[in-house]
This record gives C-alpha cells, sequence and structure tokens, in this order.
C-alpha cells in the first residue's frame, strides 16, 4: 500500500512581484501610485517654498473681508460693503443661472434641429444643416460678443418708449420691453410675503396710504419660492405615484385607467392654493425717470451669453440626436407606420425613448462644456464666479493660489453634480434584461 504525499509548497520570493502574473499588476499600481503621491509632495512642497520667498501665505481668511465692489446681475441681496465670500456666492448663482438656463434651451433647440434635419423635406432639412454647421464652426466667443453688440447697438433706448407718438413700444400687452440695456420683464410679487420683506412692505404702504403717494410694488423673498417649489416637488412626485400605479393596474389587466385630470389636479390645485395664499401678483415693467423700474431686468451681458452657449451647444447636440436617431433600426419605425400610427407618434412613442440610450452619454459632456464654457462671461461683462472670485477678488486681495483653487473647486463640483444627475437618469433609460 502506498501513499500519497502533497508537493511542498513554493515560499514567497520577492522576484515573483515582477515575473509573476498574480502580483504583477499590483506591484505596478503600487509603485504609479507611489510616485504621484512623490509628484504631489514635491508640488505642494515647491509651492510653500516659492509662497514663502515671496512673504506669503496659504490662508482663506480674506474672504471675510470688504469686497469694495459692485455687481450688476444678483439673484441675492449684495452691494459694495459685502465681503468677498458673499461675491464669490453670487458669482456662483450667476453661473448656476446661466448653465441651467442655457442646458435647458440648447436641449430644445438640439432635440428639434436635430429631429428636423432628418425631414424629407429638402428646405427643412438644409436650413438645419446651416444652423449646425454655421454654429459649429465659428468659435463660441465670436457669438457671444456678435449678439452682445446686436443687443447693445440694434434696440431702441428707454427714452424712445417716451412720448404720445413713441418710436418704441412694449410688446405682450405693454408687459415686456427690449430695450438696448436689456430686456425687462414682469415678476411675480407675494402681498403676503414670508420674508422680512413683507413686513418691510407692509410698513412702506401703510406710509404711502398716509402720505398721498405711490404704493410700491409687493416684493418677493427666497422663502416665496421655496415655499412654491416644495408645494410643486410633492405635487410633481403625487402625480409620479399616480402614474406608477395606473402603469401596474395595466400590467395586470392591460386596461391603462386615465388618470391625466388626476395628475393635472395634482399639480395644478396645490400650486393655485399656495399662490392665492402667498398673494401673488405680477408686476409689470413700467418706465419711470430715464430707465424702466420693476419687473425683472435681463442684462444684455446674461442675453448675450444664454443665447450663445444655447445656440452653440444647441448644434452639437441636434448632431448627436441625430446619430441616435439614426442608430435605431427602421424595422421600429416600420413596424409602427403598419400598426397605423402618425409619424410624430412614431417619432415621439417609439424612435426618440429607445434613442436616448445613444444620445444621453455624449449629451453629458456637452452639458459639461456648457457649463464650463461660460467662463466666457468676462468678455461681455457678466459678473460669474470667473469675474468675481476669479477675477476681481485675485486682484484686490493677490490671493492667486486661494482663488484659483476655489474657483477650480467649484467647477469640479459642479461638474461632478451634473455627470452624477445625468448618469442616475441614463441607468433608469438602460434595458432591463429578464
Amino acid at each position: 500500500m502506498s501513499s500519497m504525499t502533497e508537493p511542498p509548497k513554493q515560499s514567497f520570493r520577492l522576484s515573483q512581484l515582477i515575473y509573476d502574473t498574480r502580483y504583477r499588476s499590483m506591484t505596478i499600481q503600487v509603485i504609479a501610485a507611489i510616485l504621484i503621491a512623490l509628484g504631489f509632495a514635491w508640488l505642494l512642497n515647491n509651492t510653500i517654498q516659492n509662497l514663502e520667498a515671496l512673504g506669503k501665505d496659504f490662508r482663506f481668511g480674506f474672504l471675510n473681508n470688504q469686497a469694495g465692489y459692485d455687481i450688476n446681475q444678483r439673484l441675492i441681496d449684495y452691494n459694495s460693503q459685502s465681503t468677498h465670500l458673499r461675491a464669490a456666492i453670487v458669482g456662483m448663482l450667476n453661473t448656476l443661472l446661466v448653465a441651467v438656463l442655457g442646458c435647458i434651451t440648447a436641449t430644445i433647440l438640439g432635440v428639434f434641429a436635430g429631429v428636423l434635419r432628418l425631414s424629407k423635406n429638402w428646405v427643412v432639412s438644409n436650413l438645419m444643416a446651416i444652423y449646425v454647421e454655421g454654429f459649429r464652426n465659428v468659435p463660441l466667443l465670436l457669438w457671444i460678443i456678435l449678439i452682445f453688440a446686436v443687443m447693445t447697438e440694434s434696440m431702441p433706448q428707454p427714452r424712445d418708449f417716451r412720448g404720445d407718438e413713441p418710436v418704441a413700444s412694449m410688446a405682450l400687452g405693454d408687459s415686456v420691453a427690449v430695450t438696448n440695456r436689456g430686456i425687462y420683464i414682469p415678476r411675480l410679487g407675494f402681498e403676503n410675503s414670508l420674508g422680512a420683506s413683507g413686513a418691510e412692505h407692509q410698513a412702506a404702504v401703510d406710509a404711502a396710504v398716509a402720505d398721498g403717494t405711490e404704493v410700491p410694488p409687493p416684493p418677493s423673498s427666497w422663502a416665496d419660492w421655496l415655499v412654491l417649489a416644495g408645494v410643486l416637488g410633492a405635487s410633481i412626485f403625487a402625480a409620479r405615484v399616480v402614474t406608477k400605479r395606473a402603469d401596474v393596474t395595466q400590467q395586470a389587466t392591460g386596461i391603462r385607467p386615465t388618470t391625466w385630470y388626476i395628475r393635472l389636479g395634482l399639480i395644478v390645485i396645490p400650486t393655485a392654493i399656495a399662490l392665492f395664499a402667498l398673494g401673488a401678483t405680477i408686476v409689470q415693467p413700467y418706465l419711470k425717470g430715464f430707465n424702466f423700474t420693476e419687473g425683472v431686468h435681463l442684462r444684455n451681458s446674461l442675453i448675450a451669453l444664454w443665447f450663445a452657449l444655447s445656440l452653440y451647444t444647441g448644434a452639437f447636440i441636434a448632431e448627436i440626436v441625430r446619430a441616435g436617431i439614426m442608430a435605431v433600426s427602421k424595422g421600429q419605425s416600420e413596424a409602427a407606420f403598419a400598426l397605423g400610427m402618425r409619424p410624430n407618434w412614431t417619432m415621439n412613442l417609439i424612435i426618440l425613448p429607445q434613442a436616448m440610450r445613444v444620445i444621453i452619454p455624449p449629451l453629458i459632456s456637452q452639458y459639461l462644456n456648457l457649463t464650463k464654457n461660460s467662463s466666457l462671461a468676462i468678455a461681455v461683462g457678466y459678473m460669474d464666479v470667473r469675474a468675481t472670485l476669479g477675477g476681481i477678488t485675485i486682484n484686490q486681495t493677490g490671493r492667486e493660489l486661494e482663488g484659483m483653487l476655489l474657483m477650480a473647486l467649484f467647477y469640479l463640483v459642479l461638474s461632478l453634480l451634473i455627470s452624477g444627475a445625468m448618469n442616475v437618469y441614463n441607468a433608469s433609460t438602460k434595458l432591463e434584461e429578464r
């Protein structure tokens, strides 16, 4: 009877870190990580030594100093006595404003132009081709300056709206004024404002009534808009719950219940109640003195940047949409036509939902490009984060490194949030395997 013995186990040798495939990849990664860490350490040490040689230190206390400069376009209260930190926040909000407006408008233009580029109408398809090629092949900065020049030079002055026979007139029932200083549009005011301005407005109204002077228009505060946003968000969530229940019923019975009026009521009724409770009213702009007052003033710098970013990015999105639609098999549309579906229904219900799986990944890159391209706002004087924190604040305080790092961190966080949100939506459109 023979006994079998196991072969002796080989001991670990250092040469295995290089020649053994089980350890080689890990060895390379560890060495690369060490080299990168040493590079960052050298760069940081070199920066600190250079700052010490210049008599500077690395700190962010300058953010609490008085800014001393004005910002023309702002979403929150700000004056020259505010701190550099508040000026930076105003610039960040301005960047967010133009980024959100640009992404929404560019998406609408891009989808519209991308679909029309595939039209069988020769005139329509070629007009869209001219738009796409024209905006894609001209630098964005030129479009920003061109639109700004058109708004500034060709639009009427505020004084042209004055007199018995004015040269210019307001549009949309005397509610919108397009001038060489910008566009004035109506705003929402709240008689029962929840902010501190509500009590101040009531005191101003009482004083105006007692003195027989003009009654000031109702104000609006962030608290009012937060309440409206909360009510609208809850209403949309409730409407989505109703839609999901309808989907479950359809899968179980094959019959989809009619829920559009329920969803419409869930959105409209609570929002109307909130507006009524806040005493919402429309405050229209009007000519007073040498300029328009009240309403919302959209300056030429904001309009030029917004329109240029939208038109420029929309041209790229149009090509993405066109490619996504062409990636869908023609058999899908042929089957829809065989069932008697109209072309617009086929596009909205069959083709575009499938094309979104191809469209969304490159669309994320265009959103990121639009957000970062908004830094060109400095060319027309729009006070975004590049002009405030990365411009005037750095020039006044001499804190170039700190300012640039903060600005880079802002763009990094904003880009990650945009890509994260779009990736979540992209994951929801993927095919689910069964």
